[in-house]
């Protein structure tokens, strides 16, 4: 008789739990801490990441061109790649518009004391003035080296390429054509198996970073920023069911039904603090859920980095926080002109645990505000980061169904708008 086998969601949580459990009894007696963290628990975690990370760009890659070549043209194509920017767009800005309301509200540094605070050092790029410009971004997003994009994992210059390619395959004969189109759908299939086989180590993955993450600062360090936690909580739950909620209806779109379709994926990128290990089940989980391959495998990789609603809504949360903590002012003029700044530094961020500390340093340079308050938020952001990714990942799943449905709207109405009228008889 073969054993019942426990659902991955479980093993997760077993192993979120066991994580959490090891590393508060590594805290509480420290002799064995670095030699165990060293060797044992920081690479079980790292194999994980590297896992996800290895597959991504292949299955990003192969998916986007056969759905380009395979059942897409250049028109339907520019219309789906004009609306997706302009949805995520929308919604990001909403995001952060969002966390400053919420962050001027619930006042999450207000009546915070600096020297309660345990400072981490945080290993930050210095932020460029001209990094996060539009036409920055637009110059990155064309690769000079796609093979040097690929093994960066860079995925905007990815799928540009993946689409010019696309474009270029869909153009030739079908005797050219069929061929290459067969074998990357022969890639793709390959690497969502892989994917499986990965997923089977991910409880391991889970309990290596929750573990060392735990390990190293405790439960002491989570007091005095207990309210910056809770605000961001409330914060991320209240924009999933408002925003996001009030977007699936407008759409047709059964929210909850979604979010039971892909709650493996929800509690794994909770778990792991890393959207990038649940995109290629994700995205099989999305065609599955109803929404066409080609247009899920070009949404959900550029949502990846223009569409993250969790890490839009923290920067709110997060910049205000540094400014209470300091007892800085702004004017709603100030935060007005921030939520500009926030859109483009939120831009083009990688779907990786830690990149929050790059755009929120970026942020906080262009408003004058004290880069060092980042210091006191890094020993706690992983419990933040935890929601933050779920969100985006959520997020990602909503917007091709979003679309999916606007783009069918749109056809049906021009089928309609072509039907020769009928005059009654």
């Amino acid at each position: 008789m073969q054993k019942p086998r426990i659902p991955l969601v479980l093993q997760i949580l077993i192993g979120l739990a066991a994580g959490i459990l090891v590393g508060a009894l590594l805290h509480r007696f420290p002799e064995s801490r670095p030699w165990l963290i060293d060797n044992v628990l920081q690479p079980a975690g790292d194999i994980f990441i590297r896992l996800m990370k290895m597959i991504v760009v292949p299955i990003v890659f192969a998916c986007m061109v056969v759905g380009i070549a395979g059942n897409g043209d250049g028109k339907s194509l520019g219309r789906i790649g004009v609306r997706t920017l302009l949805y995520f767009f929308t919604i990001t800005t909403t995001a952060i518009i969002v966390g400053l309301v919420l962050g001027n509200l619930l006042q999450p540094g207000a009546g915070t004391d600096l020297a309660s605070l345990k400072a981490v050092a945080v290993n930050v790029a210095p932020a460029s003035a001209t990094g996060h410009g539009l036409g920055q971004i637009l110059l990155n997003i064309i690769p000079d080296n796609v093979i040097d994009a690929m093994a960066k994992g860079s995925l905007l210059p990815v799928l540009f390429f993946a689409v010019m390619f696309g474009l270029g395959v869909s153009g030739l004969g079908e005797e050219r054509k069929r061929p290459l189109l067969d074998a990357l759908r022969g890639v793709s299939e390959g690497m969502f198996r892989v994917t499986s086989m990965i997923m089977a180590y991910s409880p391991i993955g889970v309990f290596g970073m929750i573990a060392v993450t735990v390990a190293n600062f405790g439960f002491s360090s989570l007091l005095p920023l207990i309210k910056l936690i809770l605000v961001s909580y409330i914060s991320i739950i209240v924009f999933a069911l408002v925003v996001l909620g009030s977007v699936a209806r407008l759409a047709g779109v059964p929210f909850f039904g979604l979010i039971r379709h892909i709650k493996d994926e929800l509690i794994l990128a909770f778990s792991s603090a890393s959207s990038a290990a649940v995109m290629p089940q994700l995205m099989a989980k999305l065609e599955s859920f109803g929404a066409p391959r080609s247009l899920v495998s070009f949404v959900v990789p550029v949502g990846y980095s223009f569409n993250l609603d969790g890490a839009s809504l923290f920067l709110g949360i997060g910049t205000l926080f540094v400014a209470q903590l300091y007892g800085i002012d702004l004017s709603i003029g100030e935060q007005a002109l921030l939520v500009v700044t926030m859109v483009l530094t939120s831009k083009g961020a990688a779907g990786v645990p830690g990149f929050m500390f790059v755009i929120l340093s970026a942020t906080l340079a262009s408003a004058g505000l004290p880069l060092e308050g980042i210091a006191f938020i890094a020993g706690v952001y992983r419990l933040m980061d935890m929601p933050t990714t779920a969100l985006n990942v959520l997020g990602n799943a909503l917007a091709p169904l979003v679309i999916a449905r606007w783009e069918q709207r749109t056809l049906a109405a021009r089928a309609a708008a072509a039907k020769p009228f009928a005059p009654p008889r």
